[in-house]
Formats: C-alpha cells, sequence, structure tokens
C-alpha cells in the first residue's frame, strides 16, 4: 500500500500554492478564450509548468500535455482539465470579471484548469515517489471541449492516450456545496450532437401564402415537431431530447421568406439508440415539412457519446475523497455532453461533480453569465484530481503484487 506520506506530502504541497492558485484562476478568470483560441491560457500553463520542470508538450494550435514518472512507467493514470471558455457576456460584477467582450468560463472550466494545474504542481513535488514505484500522471490541458467535435479528439490523434491505464476529470457543479464531491457508476452525461435544419422555398406576400411555400410556418413545425415524433419513435428510456438554441427566418412582417434555418442540441441518455438515429432523424424532417413544398437539408453532427463511469475509477475517487477530507455524495446522469467520454473508450476512467456552492448561499446554473464559484473549490479539485492520481497507480500497483515502499 501506499504510506500516508505522499497524500500528506501531496494536500501539504497544495496548501502551500492555495493563494498562487487562486490568483492564476483569476487571472484566467479575466481573460477567458474560446475553443481553438485558447493561446493565452496555453502560454500561461506551459509557463508555469516549466517552471516547476514539469515536461509539456503543446499542441498543435492550443492545449498541451504535461508528464511525471519514468517513460517507460509500469502503470500511468491521465488526468484531464479543459480550457476553453463560453461566448457568453458575464454578468458576475467580480473585481476580476472577464475583460473579454461577449467571453466568460461560465462552465467553471478555469476552476477545472487551476485544480489540475495545483495538482500537477503538487504531484511535481512527489516525483521521487513516481520514479521509485515506477508510475506515472500525464496530465491533459485540452482546448475546445465546448466544440463539437470537442478537443478531446486532438489529444487522443496525438497519442496522449497511449500507455494510459486510467483517466479522471473533474466538473463544476453549482448544485453542490464546497467539499461535496458527487459521485456515480456507469452513465453520467448524455450523448451530446449538434442539429441545423435549413429551409428553402419561394418567398412572397403573407397576403398570398397559398402563392408561396410557407416557409415560416414550415419552420415552426419543424421546431414543434421534430421533437414530438422523435419521442414518439424511439424508447422512451433513451430520452432522445432536442432543444433549439437559435431559429431565424425573415425580416419583415408582411414578407414570407425564402430562408430560414433553426438550430439546436440532441442529447440521449442511450449510446445504442444514440448511433442509430441520423437516417430516423432524415426522415422525419421530411415527412414534417413534405406538406409545405419546401426544400429541407439536415445537418447531424455527431458529437460525444455518454461519459461511462466504471465501478473501479468510481472506487479510486471515493477513497480518494476520503483521503483528503471531502464528502462523497450521489449525483444523477445529467443531459449535458461531455468529451471527455472519448478518453473511457480507450482506457477505464471516471469523471466526479466537484461542489462549487458556498453553503447556504445561492444555486446557480452552468452556461450562465453570472455564475460564480466558490473559490475554495479549486483546492479541494486540486487535492482531488491529485488523491484519485495516486490512488488509482496505488490500485494498479497492488493488482500487480509490486511493492510500493
Amino acid at each position: 500500500m501506499i504510506p500516508a506520506t505522499p497524500f500528506t506530502g501531496l494536500c501539504d504541497a497544495i496548501e502551500s500554492r492555495r493563494s498562487e492558485l487562486v490568483d492564476i484562476r483569476r487571472d484566467l478568470h479575466q481573460h477567458p478564450e474560446l475553443s481553438h483560441q485558447e493561446k493565452r491560457t496555453t502560454a500561461v500553463l506551459a509557463d508555469r509548468l516549466g517552471q516547476a520542470a514539469i515536461p509539456v508538450r503543446r499542441l498543435p494550435g492550443t492545449g498541451l500535455i504535461a508528464d511525471l514518472g519514468p517513460a517507460d512507467a509500469r502503470f500511468r493514470v491521465a488526468l484531464r482539465a479543459d480550457i476553453d471558455a463560453l461566448p457568453v457576456r458575464e454578468r458576475t460584477g467580480l473585481d476580476f470579471a472577464s475583460i473579454s467582450p461577449d467571453v466568460c468560463h461560465a462552465c467553471g472550466h478555469d476552476v477545472h484548469t487551476t485544480a489540475l494545474l495545483g495538482a500537477a504542481l503538487a504531484l511535481g513535488d512527489l516525483r521521487d515517489y513516481l520514479d521509485a514505484t515506477g508510475t506515472a500522471v500525464r496530465f491533459f490541458f485540452q482546448a475546445a471541449e465546448e466544440s463539437i467535435p470537442g478537443g478531446a479528439d486532438d489529444i487522443i490523434a496525438e497519442g496522449g492516450m497511449l500507455g494510459v491505464d486510467a483517466a479522471y476529470a473533474l466538473h463544476c457543479d453549482p448544485g453542490l456545496d464546497v467539499g461535496q464531491v458527487g459521485l456515480r457508476e456507469g452513465a453520467l452525461t448524455a450523448a451530446c450532437d449538434r442539429l441545423t435544419v435549413n429551409l428553402k422555398g419561394h418567398g412572397g406576400h403573407t397576403s398570398r401564402p397559398h402563392l408561396t411555400e410557407d416557409l415560416t410556418f414550415a419552420l415552426a413545425k419543424v421546431v414543434t415537431d421534430l421533437p414530438t415524433v422523435l419521442a414518439r419513435r424511439v424508447d422512451p428510456r433513451a430520452s432522445a431530447l432536442i432543444v433549439w438554441g437559435q431559429v431565424h427566418a425573415g425580416r419583415a412582417g408582411n414578407v414570407i421568406p425564402s430562408t430560414g434555418f433553426a438550430e439546436g442540441t440532441l442529447r440521449v441518455l442511450d449510446s445504442d439508440v444514440w448511433r442509430g438515429l441520423a437516417p430516423l432523424l432524415e426522415r422525419i424532417v421530411d415527412e414534417v415539412t413534405a406538406p409545405f413544398g419546401v426544400q429541407a437539408e439536415l445537418t447531424h453532427v455527431q458529437g460525444v457519446p455518454p461519459v461511462v463511469n466504471t465501478a473501479a475509477a468510481i472506487g479510486d475517487l471515493r477513497s480518494a475523497v476520503a483521503t483528503v477530507g471531502l464528502k462523497a455524495v450521489p449525483t444523477a446522469q445529467s443531459m449535458g455532453g461531455e468529451d471527455f467520454a472519448w478518453y473511457l473508450h480507450h482506457a477505464s476512467g471516471a469523471m466526479a461533480r466537484l461542489g462549487t456552492r458556498t453553503a447556504g448561499g445561492r444555486t446557480y446554473d452552468l452556461h450562465q453569465g453570472d455564475y460564480i464559484v466558490d473559490e475554495r473549490a479549486i483546492e479541494a479539485g486540486a487535492k482531488l484530481l491529485g488523491a484519485v492520481g495516486l490512488t488509482a497507480l496505488e490500485r494498479f500497483l497492488a493488482d500487480a503484487d509490486v511493492p510500493t515502499s
């Protein structure tokens, strides 16, 4: 078994950097960058990791991979954070609010990033232990989680998962108090795709809809009927959910437009149902729009499957939570999508939910410009990520009957 010293050393190293980590998080929060544009963020991370003599490999574009431990390690664990922000205007009123117009960290990725940085710096202090046990930890500072396709594809394409035995991540949860960690074995998130339906037709005067294809009415039917019909064509236990984020047609109240579109997301809880939906969506769009004579084109970009947490990995997280003095609580599967799921197609692993709410305080929502995080979550997240890395390595070594001291 791993002696208590590495865990104690981990926590001490993170606590000693508490103020620094808060400062870094505030800097990242003030300078958010959208998917595939995270150049400053990548540079800040590379510089700080370099100062700690942690080897860094920058990825093409943005994002980076860092490594600790021997290259030929017996076992290697990957820890991941996403670094991109959202095209949302910040409304927090914080002193360190975003200075980038209509861009902010409304999903807590600045907390994920700083927590992983804290874990990396602390584990860097324990590199002698990793070398002695022949184990390694790899850190993914991943770009573009908020886009489809996401940045996980880039890391995997660059060989990031080669030699990795397990992968772990966390995600802010404003519905949990600081110090709480939400855990769930099995599916944690939903599959998530992007849908766009473009319509074309002959425009005309609203007084003569019979001489045109009434495109606006047809678009309204797409918006209302596509989700409804889909829900009647698939197993309801799959919870196939279409929600529109954009609907556009026309510029004048007395003109039937010739073009229009609706864009939104498709989310599905069941992986098997998700894989077979593409032809069904095409048929439903054709059926809904046929009576109006418009031309319909569906663009369906398949995004990510559900994140499925393995039992062993949840066991690692549960042990890590207790070791660093946090509290594990049950959590439900959500309809949110996460490209961390792709890492789990290459290795076992799990994602945890990190509480960010001040006890007794307001419950915020993700992807909203007023989202405020209790900054004590940074330290909690860093300890959790570092501890689960050590715990997983302990499990691998014990299974292989390799002495750790």
